[in-house]
């Protein structure tokens, strides 16, 4: 064989990998092209966990965030949204709420129609996940499961009570008897790790027998604690509460409520934050703002933050009682921060990657890359608005966040203004 034939031959070889390599690289690229389910584009993206604060397109795919970049190519996305103007965040957490909703009329909040429905709430206020703070303990909970938690599109998480019966009647909350941390402990390692995510002590009128149970539960279960602290006479100190009975990691709801009596506050009738309060968050206590219908005055709020204490998770304790008051929703709660002085970026933040920190569940309140697509998109609207407190005092502000879109696990689920739907002319034309 001569030299020209051995060279043809191995020039032929080489160009026919090359072919095979190029369409190998043509049929991924149109595989490609055709795997963004929703595209999310032109947005300011605002995701503090991977410290993403600009514009940016969100591509997810089957569920699941799949890319978060600029100028991601629209012919790559079946459904193209312009979110152009808007903030794209992850998926808001509520971390303090009450939605073990049911019929017992002889009940507070366990079973109860004081609790709400979960998705009827949720999603219209960009939220995807919701905390049940305490409406089940271990003996009701897995009817709350049954009822509640596996048939709602919201993710549903839990802090499950001391108390056996949970928040069945506040003199079944004071019975000792009932509050078991080793079944506690039990239910949550053995039974239901994915879903309860923490313990709750709330409306003891006694000492820290309580709290103290709770505690105990939380090391068993090696989850954290959170404390509705507020209805002894005379009231118990929440410094001793701060320093001596909670863990680091541990949290204080309520945190801005000014009454009722057997309460202390955080900031002092002179207007100043207590200094310990600084000393307790530093040391690692979890400041939960958990509004409520009776648990957020503006005498408490706006000083302190003033002061520079601010809040690490902001909530709603939203339930039937709260919704139509002061509170209203997950989003006004948010508004309320910003309208005080603190920025979107930190609104964001004690909304999302700071209560799936607190929760310690590092797999939600964010957008990277494989996470499930939990996405909240929010307007900022302009204009003269008024917030209210529980005392009905109000402050007032200019701007206001507003819900646009909601995407829970890749899934639209709030479309305020149609942002992703095609106008019914062209559905018309389509159809002819």
């Amino acid at each position: 064989m001569s030299n020209f034939t051995k060279s043809l031959q191995a020039f032929s070889t080489r160009y026919h990998s090359l072919i095979l390599l190029i369409a190998c690289l043509w049929s991924f690229n149109t595989a490609h092209a055709q795997q963004i389910d929703i595209l999310l584009k032109g947005g300011h993206v605002i995701d503090p966990k991977n410290k993403i604060d600009e514009q940016m397109d969100v591509a997810i795919v089957k569920g699941k965030i799949a890319q978060v970049a600029k100028d991601i190519p629209a012919s790559n996305a079946k459904q193209v949204i312009d979110v152009k103007g808007l903030y794209v965040t992850p998926g808001i957490i509520d971390m303090h709420v009450h939605v073990f909703n049911g019929n017992d009329l002889g009940s507070y909040i366990a079973n109860a129609q004081t609790s709400v429905s979960a998705d009827a709430f949720s999603f219209r206020a960009g939220v995807t996940t919701v905390v049940d703070a305490g409406s089940s303990g271990w003996r009701n909970f897995r009817q709350f499961k049954q009822q509640t938690i596996d048939k709602s599109q919201t993710r549903v998480l839990v802090f499950l009570n001391i108390v056996g019966n949970g928040m069945l009647g506040r003199f079944e909350e004071q019975d000792t008897s009932d509050m078991n941390p080793q079944q506690a402990a039990y239910m949550i390692n053995k039974l239901f790790p994915e879903i309860i995510v923490g313990i709750k002590s709330a409306h003891y009128w006694g000492g820290f027998t309580q709290v103290d149970r709770a505690v105990q539960a939380g090391k068993l279960a090696n989850v954290p604690v959170i404390v509705d602290f507020g209805e002894h006479n005379p009231p118990n100190s929440i410094e001793s509460l701060f320093m001596e009975h909670l863990r680091p990691g541990d949290m204080f709801t309520h945190t801005f409520s000014y009454g009722p009596a057997g309460r202390e506050t955080i900031v002092d009738e002179n207007g100043k934050v207590k200094p310990f309060v600084f000393a307790a968050q530093k040391r690692g206590i979890v400041f939960d703002v958990g509004h409520g219908g009776g648990a957020f005055s503006w005498r408490q709020a706006v000083p302190a933050f003033q002061q520079g204490f601010k809040p690490n998770v902001i909530s709603t304790d939203l339930h039937a009682e709260s919704m139509n008051s002061g509170m209203k929703d997950m989003s006004n709660v948010m508004s309320k921060f910003l309208t005080m002085g603190m920025s979107i970026q930190d609104v964001i933040l004690c909304s999302t990657w700071n209560p799936a920190n607190a929760i310690n569940r590092p797999d939600l309140g964010n957008l990277s890359v494989n996470a499930e697509a939990d996405i909240t998109v929010f307007n900022i609207r302009k204009g003269d608005f008024g917030f209210l407190d529980i005392r009905k005092t109000v402050l007032k502000g200019n701007q206001k966040l507003e819900p646009e879109l909601t995407i829970r696990a890749g899934k639209i689920v709030w479309d305020l203004n149609g942002l992703s739907a095609p106008s019914w002319e062209d559905e018309l034309k389509n159809k002819k």
